[in-house]
């Protein structure tokens, strides 16, 4: 299947390659629990994934950066309020526009090849990516956040963490860097620009992630990539974490469980 900007995210896209995306889906992060089962219904079209405000932010600001503003609004009606002004979530885009505007190395970093797509393989599977700005010598994903130097407490490690691994940003890094040096040969840098949404001023900040950090991302995809490609075809069951939107909407009860087992059943 030959990728291109209008299919890259279809089904068909989704079933034949595999992505950062549907991997962390699938597996999780450092951060975020996956779920097989919720993955999997995700990828037949059976419970689709809602885009919520954060994500409409993060989409207009990428549209600016890649020219295809104009058709990004048309399609989002839902950023405008009744008058047809923007609704604040997007004035405050606005205002993250201009600020990384002000910035010549920020700019440097997002004026690149704008959304990269290139395949390759990793384990014997077909993978897809998109980078947000490819340059000769770096790998630049556009990252807006609330705030970028907050880290997160993680039960399962004991640690903090900050939001490159907590989010799994690492295992994009990862898969990225592998995939940039099958097409071009070069093993280049990832590069995060992180800019804020935080009032009255967003900050900005690129945030190199570390090879160590990306070859033990690295270590963690080739480790779980060949069971989540087994799961597609069939070949094994789903799990399932009980604990997440879908897996609470389809849960039923068989009885009452007793306090000293609650946690242990999953």
């Amino acid at each position: 299947m030959l990728l291109t900007g209008d299919n890259y995210y279809t089904q068909e896209a989704d079933m034949e390659y595999m992505s950062v995306s549907q991997f962390k889906d699938f597996h999780g992060s450092y951060g975020i629990q996956g779920c097989e089962r919720t993955a999997m219904m995700r990828l037949m079209g059976e419970y689709p994934l809602k885009s919520g405000l954060p994500l409409l932010v993060g989409g207009y600001v990428d549209a600016w950066f890649e020219g295809t503003l104009d058709k990004y609004t048309e399609e989002h009606p839902e950023m405008f309020k009744k008058d047809g002004t923007l609704k604040a979530d997007f004035v405050r885009a606005d205002a993250i526009i201009e600020r990384v505007q002000r910035d010549p190395m920020f700019m440097y970093y997002m004026s690149g090849e704008k959304q990269k797509i290139m395949t390759g393989e990793i384990e014997g599977i077909p993978w897809k990516i998109k980078i947000d700005s490819l340059l000769p010598d770096a790998i630049v994903d556009l990252k807006v956040m609330a705030e970028i130097g907050k880290k997160k407490w993680v039960q399962d490690i004991g640690e903090f963490l900050d939001f490159i691994r907590y989010w799994g940003y690492d295992i994009q890094g990862a898969v990225y860097q592998e995939i940039v040096r099958q097409n071009t040969g070069n093993k280049l840098p990832f590069i995060i620009a992180a800019v804020t949404k935080e009032e009255p001023e967003p900050d900005i900040e690129l945030i190199e992630v570390d090879q160590v950090y990306l070859d033990e991302a690295m270590d963690i995809v080739r480790s779980n990539a060949p069971r989540i490609a087994n799961i597609k075809q069939g070949i094994e069951e789903p799990t399932q974490c009980y604990t997440c939107p879908c897996c609470r909407r389809d849960k039923v009860l068989t009885g009452a469980i007793k306090l000293s087992q609650m946690f242990n059943q999953k």
